[in-house]
């Protein structure tokens, strides 16, 4: 029996929209709009500090939108006082779906800007069992870019399949990166969008560099980019169709 399942990214920005204002609600409410089953975020605060109100983002929206998460912290620093929640910033991943497991992958030290990573969970689908893999590559540097997708492209490979991989790759699909990653997973924007898939900025988009990426036996059956302004980037929406026949391991 096959599966649909409609999968989401979107770079929240830690919630301040393309006005400036600080808003978590909006995007709870982009989210639930879309009807993500799977939503993979990224620039999450987790009691980082002032400019989030020192909330758990990824706990505050899962549980605004009645869904399991998990968190991928790869900023990970001490509580700000006494008895106090570390400080954290990441990326969650939140589902419908019980979250049978749940895994951080950090990218090699950086040389230049923040640290990076990757967050893969599992689930289980109908009875079809699903890596979902959330990742936020380097802005600055093409070379520090070129070695996360090379460890992503292993963590792909090494692992169960059917898998997909979302993010924000702060790369163009022209760009040597997607050219390498999608030598493992298809680009779901190729083969069913519908024009250009601009995605930052959110206003007055002009790049793609949001992504949804599946293992290649895996059904695409539609991709749209969601205008909202709840953050500086726009999510991308994904409708797959699993089966049974996808599972190798």
């Amino acid at each position: 029996m096959t599966a649909t399942l409609r999968l989401a990214t979107f770079n929240i920005h830690h919630g301040v929209g393309a006005d400036g204002i600080l808003d978590l609600e909006r995007v709870a409410a982009a989210i639930e709009q879309a009807g993500a089953q799977v939503a993979c975020l990224q620039e999450v605060d987790r009691h980082l500090g002032r400019r989030s109100g020192y909330l758990d983002q990824a706990g505050w929206l899962a549980q605004r939108l009645g869904m399991d998460h998990a968190f991928g912290a790869v900023i990970d620093a001490d509580p700000s006082g006494p008895g106090g929640a570390r400080r954290q910033y990441g990326m969650a991943t939140l589902t419908v779906f019980p979250i049978q497991d749940s895994r951080r992958t950090l990218f090699d030290p950086p040389m230049a800007g923040e640290q990076r990573g990757l967050l893969d969970i599992r689930l289980d689908v109908g009875g079809i069992q699903l890596r979902v893999l959330n990742t936020h590559l380097e802005v600055g540097s093409h070379v520090e870019r070129l070695a996360q997708v090379a460890t992503i492209r292993g963590v792909v490979r090494n692992g169960p399949q059917p898998v997909v991989l979302l993010g924000d790759f702060n790369a163009e699909p022209t760009s040597t990166e997607i050219g390498l990653i999608t030598q493992e997973v298809v680009d779901a924007w190729a083969v069913a969008g519908t024009g250009d898939g601009l995605t930052f900025d959110a206003t007055t988009p002009y790049a793609r560099i949001d992504y949804v990426l599946v293992s290649p036996g895996i059904a695409i059956a539609s991709a749209n980019v969601v205008a909202t302004e709840a953050s500086d980037h726009r999510p991308v929406v994904v409708d797959v169709v699993l089966s049974p026949d996808d599972n190798t391991g």
